[in-house]
């Protein structure tokens, strides 16, 4: 793509320089003002997993290596258990796999409003993609419409999140072997993340799913290597597809008769 498309996509009101630079860097305090609220709680689950690395018996390197590396914390602690079990190596691939799964979605939704972006920086930004971030971002451009601060908005929102999770993880490792078991932590940590992802069931469709994952992982709780947690996972996925697909089609169609 040519540097006059970039550029037009960047500014497609064609905007003074002086006038672009005030709306980009109106767009980035916006997002950072968006993301605020949840960095309490992003806060809170990135110690939960430092503390849960260095209750598996990581050393600090690699505790740090994974947070630093990794930043995907409901991965993370779906894989510490299977570690700490020596479960077989294709499980624990598989079940950060399937966890991680959103991403793809989040990433078809992404791609039509930053195309003209060059694909390292879009390879960089997307390691820093997290889930309330792209829920923000598609309340406030539901549309790939190009308008100015877009890219913007979104380092905001990024930015502040993964910052206040490396804070939080390297605390949860620093602490960990000093935080005692009785203080419940990762329960305070499991209600803050209910705190931040309550808002993105924004459709029946996730309501279905969530209630969905949720009563499947309840039942199998027993089942070895956390597997239980995978078919939640699946089953999740593919019951907000059928009724996204299925039944609201359905509703609407009803509607236009």
């Amino acid at each position: 793509m040519s540097n006059s498309s970039n550029s037009s996509l960047s500014n497609p009101s064609g905007l003074a320089p002086t006038l672009l630079k005030e709306a980009q860097q109106q767009a980035l305090f916006a997002g950072m003002k968006k993301g605020l609220p949840t960095l309490p709680g992003v806060a809170a689950w990135g110690m939960v997993v430092g503390v849960a690395m260095i209750k598996t018996h990581f050393t600090l390197g690699q505790a740090l290596g994974m947070s630093l590396f990794v930043f995907a914390g409901s991965a993370q602690l779906a894989a510490l258990p299977l570690m700490a079990v020596d479960a077989p190596i294709w499980i624990i691939f598989l079940t950060g796999f399937l966890v991680n799964l959103r991403f793809v979605i989040f990433s078809v939704i992404l791609a039509p409003h930053f195309q003209h972006i060059p694909w390292r920086q879009r390879l960089f930004w997307s390691y820093l993609t997290s889930d309330v971030s792209i829920v923000f971002f598609m309340q406030r451009y539901p549309t790939k419409q190009p308008e100015a601060g877009k890219f913007e908005f979104l380092k905001g929102l990024l930015i502040p999140n993964w910052i206040t999770w490396q804070i939080g993880t390297i605390t949860g490792i620093l602490l960990g072997s000093q935080i005692p078991q009785e203080w419940g932590l990762g329960f305070a940590g499991t209600l803050a993340v209910l705190c931040i992802l309550l808002p993105m069931v924004l459709n029946r469709a996730a309501l279905v799913g969530v209630i969905a994952a949720g009563t499947i992982a309840l039942f199998t709780t027993h089942w070895p290597y956390k597997l239980g947690m995978l078919l939640a996972v699946i089953i999740g996925m593919i019951c907000s597809m059928i009724w996204e697909e299925w039944v609201e089609t359905r509703v609407n169609n009803k509607a236009l008769l």
